[in-house]
């Protein structure tokens, strides 16, 4: 797989990193205004709503920081989605997603959704921070958005979920694609689109797409939430 945005070059690194602070500063970290949004989580069978992120700003720069160190947005039942990486914004490690079959034990604090290319598809698709393939179902509806993904359905295809006040990280994707609604089971499941995404649990490794075209209702999903065909 290949990322859709090039790494610039080490004479660029330090610049580009100086901006993206500056950016970051101006924007309030966690509340950026024309750099990402807040949104509400919906509940299962009716969409999540969203505002401009600069109308949930806290109090004080230093409340920014603090929110954005900790993946927790402004509120218990908003999330930020912030047009930047995870990496640009300081963070390291994983947000706590996991792999493959491995069950999620608690949702992760921050979510980071990656456009990339494949040679496998003709049109990019979305990774998480572990580079796992994420997927849309069929069965799911966009508008209002609701999953279908239950019980036994969502151990195989286990839903990507984040905690309440988390942090969603973008790299090409639009912030305004991204929503959030609550599932049966109470968990907060991200959406693009409009559609529920999802992580395959018969997929192990960076560049696994073994869920692609499962009982002709499952595909890798696609950066607006649409389908990445083969």
């Amino acid at each position: 797989m290949t990322p859709l945005l090039t790494r610039p070059l080490s004479s660029q690194s330090t610049a580009r990193r100086t901006a993206v602070a500056s950016l970051l500063v101006l924007c309030g970290v966690a509340s950026l205004s024309a750099c990402g949004k807040t949104i509400s989580i919906g509940d299962s069978s009716s969409p999540a709503s969203s505002a401009p992120a600069s109308s949930a700003a806290p109090s004080s720069p230093s409340a920014s920081a603090s929110a954005a160190t900790s993946g927790q947005g402004a509120g218990n039942s908003a999330l930020q989605v912030v047009d930047t990486t995870a990496k640009d914004a300081g963070l390291s490690g994983t947000g706590g997603t996991v792999v493959g079959a491995a069950v999620q034990e608690a949702p992760p604090k921050w979510v980071q959704l990656s456009a990339v290319t494949s040679t496998t598809l003709s049109s990019p698709h979305l990774i998480n921070i572990n580079q796992a393939a994420l997927y849309r179902f069929d069965n799911d509806t966009a508008s209002p958005s609701k999953s279908s993904c239950n019980d036994a359905c969502a151990v195989k295809w286990p839903p990507v979920t984040i905690q309440e006040g988390g942090n969603v990280y973008l790299a090409g994707v639009n912030p305004k694609d991204v929503g959030a609604i609550r599932r049966e089971d109470g968990q907060v499941q991200i959406t693009v689109g409009g559609w529920p995404v999802y992580r395959f649990s018969g997929d192990t490794g960076p560049g696994d797409l073994n869920g692609q075209g499962v009982g002709g209702t499952w595909f890798a999903v696609g950066p607006k939430g649409d389908k990445a065909t083969s």
